[in-house]
């Protein structure tokens, strides 16, 4: 099982949004990078949801509910489905992600664009421990 990180803009869907769906369609990426990560995420898979925008924080867990299928529109793009686990206590924002050098090689803080990274095993539990 591998750990991931997906951002939105929470003002286009939130993880509010995504807790009254119950589900939903994560569409929407077109960079290369981020498109070979979602290409190779499985069911099962967990991913935190970040809020960019004004928030810049992981808000919350979700799940990878399907794999990854090609959409009718492009067919160099890729789509799964994703279903909320359960939201952060305690919003781990991008600052007090940036202040800790632990972080310091991780994409969120190295290549702040990428829209779809994963998040190495140590760094996951630090971010769950910093949202409680």
């Amino acid at each position: 099982m591998a750990n991931w990180l997906f951002k939105i803009e929470p003002d286009c869907f939130s993880y509010s949004d995504l807790e009254a769906a119950g589900s939903t369609v994560w569409d929407g990426v077109s960079n290369a990078l981020a498109l070979k990560h979602l290409r190779t995420a499985k069911p099962g898979d967990r991913v935190f949801l970040y809020h960019t925008g004004k928030e810049k924080a992981i808000v919350g867990v979700m799940e990878v509910t399907s794999t990854p299928r090609a959409t009718d529109d492009d067919p160099k793009a890729v789509v799964l489905d994703v279903k909320p686990v359960k939201r952060l206590k305690t919003p781990v924002t991008l600052a007090a992600i940036k202040a800790d050098d632990a972080f310091a090689e991780w994409e969120l803080v190295r290549m702040s664009r990428l829209s779809v990274m994963p998040v190495p095993p140590a760094i996951w539990k630090k971010i769950e421990a910093m949202g409680k």
